[in-house]
């Protein structure tokens, strides 16, 4: 049988399954016994046999074939078993042009580097932690354009984890409910007709809950660019929580990534995202984009008392007549308007520029997003009613 001729066929699909764990596959040991199983019957004839065999146990949702897909090359291709399986006729390899890195290949790095043996550790040092801050403290009020990769990686799981809003509000629908406050006439009558005309027990009612819609604008300029990849990750775990959640990016242009962002994995989230927003990082057009919304979006998203995130710097020079008058018309269609604005990371800000002079009075709260603990606030800020306290733009406005 070909896993007896070959010996660690067996063992290496088990660290293979190892592999697609640590990258967060759902993957359990009995999926590596029916992986065996499956290569025992349909054998290894050619590596794209084998791939699809190990895919058919592996895979279970589609978005996962992108992350399997880099995982099998990834660690098939550095054992070179499945080489020797089938006897490759050219041994030598073509040299792969240099491209950008895939959805989900940090984490395959990380989870390969996990199954190699550990080194003996090294004796400890024992350290004085008294008057010093802890690690997490410090990553809670690090500036993200401060964060080193290793950093930014921590601060994504802490995003991952974030406490979402609890903002449930009573909307104009009804609905059964046994134990409703209300009578509901209408279903009394169609159970009593069901009966020959007899009322046997009175139906009830009761508002239906929701979460108000969220509709984030967020600016993708140069200046912006490194907060908005963090802001991205604390929208993709709202939408996969509340999925009544509206993403746009602005540069020099408008654009709907609200399609992409709903994939299910964060990395084929962000990738979808980057292809479909052509401007990142490039110049910005603040009033030109809130006009195309507010012309475009705004009827179709900020219905049911919407909740808008305008995040950006606000730093606008041409049009600001305007943008004022966007923003005025922006302000009008929502039930609640947050701009979030990383420039009040510094203590002396003043808000002296024409378009965040411009901005400032059609907005109910403006608020820091630089750090980890601005995030918390914003998700808490959400669970609400909006505060004419710190956060008030009238106050800012007063300064400039």
């Amino acid at each position: 049988m070909l896993v007896e001729e070959t010996g660690r066929l067996a063992e290496n699909i088990v660290h293979f399954a190892r592999l697609l764990r640590g990258a967060g596959l759902p993957v359990g040991p009995g999926h590596a016994i029916d992986a065996v199983r499956a290569v025992e019957v349909a054998g290894v004839r050619s590596r794209e046999d084998f791939r699809a065999t190990l895919h058919a146990v592996f895979v279970s949702r589609h978005e996962q074939t992108i992350l399997f897909d880099q995982a099998f090359a990834l660690f098939w291709k550095k054992r070179g078993f499945i080489e020797k399986l089938i006897a490759m006729m050219s041994p030598l390899a073509a040299p792969q042009q240099q491209s950008k890195p895939k959805p989900g290949a940090t984490r395959l790095a990380e989870a390969l580097a996990g199954d190699r043996p550990k080194r003996e550790a090294e004796p400890e040092i024992e350290r004085d932690a008294r008057l010093t801050m802890s690690a997490n403290e410090v990553l809670q009020r690090k500036d993200f354009a401060q964060m080193t990769v290793a950093e930014i990686e921590q601060a994504k799981r802490v995003i991952a984890r974030l406490r979402l809003p609890d903002d449930d509000m009573l909307t104009r629908r009804w609905c059964h409910d046994p134990q409703g406050s209300r009578i509901d006439p209408r279903q009394t009558l169609r159970k009593a007709m069901a009966r020959g005309g007899d009322i046997l027990a009175l139906e009830r009612r009761e508002r239906v809950v929701r979460h108000p819609p969220v509709v984030a604008l967020c600016d993708i300029s140069g200046s912006m660019s490194d907060y908005t990849r963090i802001f991205l990750h604390f929208l993709h775990r709202l939408t996969e929580e509340r999925r009544r959640v509206e993403t746009f990016l602005f540069g020099t242009r408008l654009t709907n990534v609200t399609r992409a962002l709903r994939a299910r994995d964060i990395d084929v989230a962000l990738a979808g995202v980057s292809e479909t927003a052509p401007d990142w990082s490039g110049g910005t057009r603040i009033g030109t984009s809130l006009h195309e919304f507010n012309r475009v979006w705004s009827r179709r998203v900020l219905g049911q008392g919407a909740i808008v995130l305008l995040f950006t710097d606000g730093l606008e020079r041409d049009g600001v007549a305007d943008l004022a008058f966007e923003m005025e018309r922006l302000h009008k269609s929502c039930r609640r308007l947050i701009w979030l604005n990383p420039l009040l990371r510094y203590d002396r800000f003043e808000p002296r520029a024409a378009g965040i002079r411009a901005m400032l009075p059609h907005v109910d709260e403006f608020r820091p997003v630089h750090q980890l603990a601005s995030l918390e606030d914003l998700a808490a800020a959400l669970s609400r009613p909006a505060r004419r306290l710190e956060h008030d733009p009238r106050a800012w406005a007063k300064r400039g």
